[in-house]
């Protein structure tokens, strides 16, 4: 795990994290980020490769201050990442969409982590084979118990990337229409639109064995529920069956 002091409460601040424009917009707490990430699961990780900036979208997953995502062993990042490479994972949630009286205040609330630290691939085969389990089971609570387990060459043909979270902060905007004080005055319409992620009705695999129920696994999951609530709920369920971990929230 990450050598971050297991007393602390917060990442360290230096140049590299501290939100630069609109400073009080910042967070660096454990429980403001850890929330913001279990409560995902789609990330861009950005790197350097032989001068070239890339950005790749992926899942990913947090075991305490350690940050794990998947990718093909084939892929370029990957072969590159054996010696480790220094990278930024973003995650965002958008909360609303704010239409104001000015092309200037136009804005959106959202709420961003950006986390700072050195990606690396893992090569134990025992870590490996926990987070590939752990890719399925955080997002549907012992849902790997049940299914068909994966051959040799499905676990030899995917990779695991970690990153230990050297620096990171939120930014949060949760503050609607902000318009400047002599424009609240001016008939120009104003509105927030919010905008969520929600759980549409499940649509069960029409080549089903007949009998078969839809599993426990995917209970968080249900229509009009918010993804973002759903996911956090299957996070707390899966590691609360790994209370060795430590894990910090």
């Amino acid at each position: 795990m990450s050598e971050i002091d297991e007393q602390a409460s917060s990442y360290k601040v230096d140049n590299v994290n501290r939100v630069k424009r609109r400073h009080d917009r910042g967070h660096y707490d454990f429980e403001t980020i850890h929330a913001l990430l279990d409560s995902a699961m789609l990330c861009h990780v950005a790197y350097v490769i032989e001068g070239r900036p890339f950005c790749t979208p992926t899942f990913y997953w947090r075991e305490g201050t350690r940050l794990y995502w998947h990718g093909s062993a084939a892929s370029r990042m990957l072969r590159n990442l054996e010696a480790g490479e220094p990278a930024c994972l973003t995650v965002t949630h958008l909360d609303s969409l704010v239409v104001a009286r000015s092309p200037f205040n136009h804005s959106a609330d959202y709420r961003s982590v950006m986390a700072f630290g050195t990606a690396r691939l893992v090569e134990d085969q025992v870590e490996k084979e926990k987070a590939l389990t752990m890719m399925v089971d955080r997002l549907f609570p012992k849902r790997t118990e049940d299914l068909r387990q994966s051959t040799r060459q499905e676990v030899k043909g995917s990779s695991v990337i970690y990153m230990d979270i050297e620096r990171a902060s939120a930014k949060i905007r949760a503050r609607g229409v902000v318009d400047e004080d002599d424009d609240w005055g001016l008939p120009i319409y104003a509105e927030v639109i919010p905008v969520k992620t929600v759980i549409g009705d499940p649509m069960p695999c029409p080549r089903l064995v007949p009998g078969i129920s839809r599993h426990a696994s995917v209970r968080s999951y249900v229509a009009g529920r918010t993804l973002e609530d759903a996911l956090a709920e299957a996070y707390i369920e899966s590691y609360s069956l790994y209370p060795k971990d430590g894990l910090q929230r």
